[in-house]
C-alpha cells in the first residue's frame, strides 16, 4: 500500500503483489512449452505419437492459466480522500469502476471471519468492498488509517 499525503487529503493506491513482470512471465510461458513440446516429440518418436495431443491440451491450458493470471497483474485500489469527498477507483482485469461517497455519510465495517477480515465501506444502501490486495494486517491498519479522517466512524 502506497500512501502519499497532499495539502488537501490522503491518497492510498493498493496494488497486487506481482513477483514477476509480464515479458518474463511470458518468457516462463514459452519455456515450459518448449520443454513439453520437447518431450513430447521425444516420446512420439519413440512410437508413443498419443502424447503429441496431450502435450498440446497442456500447453493450452497453461497459456490460459497465463492470461488469466496477466489479466489480474495491474489490479489495483486508489481511495483518495479530499476535499468533501471520498473516491474509491479499482481497476479489475482492465475495467475501470469509481465511485464516490459523501465522508457525512459513509460508515467503514469490519467484517471478521476467523483470522481474515473484510473492509466495507457503506453509504445510503450502496456498498463497497476495499483493501481485497492487502493482507488482514495491513486491512486492519488501512482501517485506522480511514477512521483518522472519517467523521463517521
Amino acid at each position: 500500500m502506497h500512501t502519499a499525503a497532499s495539502e488537501s487529503g490522503l491518497d492510498f493506491i493498493i496494488k497486487r503483489n506481482c513477483s514477476i513482470s509480464p515479458r518474463n512471465l511470458l518468457c516462463v510461458l514459452a519455456l515450459a512449452m518448449c520443454v513439453s513440446l520437447g518431450i513430447a516429440i521425444a516420446f512420439a518418436c519413440f512410437g508413443a505419437w498419443p502424447v503429441l495431443p496431450f502435450a498440446g491440451i497442456e500447453m493450452l491450458a497453461l497459456a490460459a492459466a497465463f492470461y488469466v493470471n496477466g489479466r489480474h497483474a495491474a489490479d489495483y485500489e486508489r481511495i483518495v480522500f479530499a476535499e468533501g469527498r471520498l473516491l474509491v477507483e479499482a481497476s479489475d482485469a482492465g475495467r475501470l469502476k469509481r465511485q464516490e461517497f459523501n465522508p457525512q455519510w459513509l460508515r467503514l465495517d469490519e467484517r471478521r471471519s476467523g483470522q481474515d477480515l473484510r473492509l466495507l465501506l457503506r453509504s445510503r444502501g450502496s456498498e463497497l468492498e476495499i483493501g481485497r490486495h492487502l493482507d488482514t494486517e495491513r486491512r486492519a491498519s488501512l482501517a485506522a488509517r480511514l477512521r483518522g479522517g472519517l467523521p463517521n466512524r
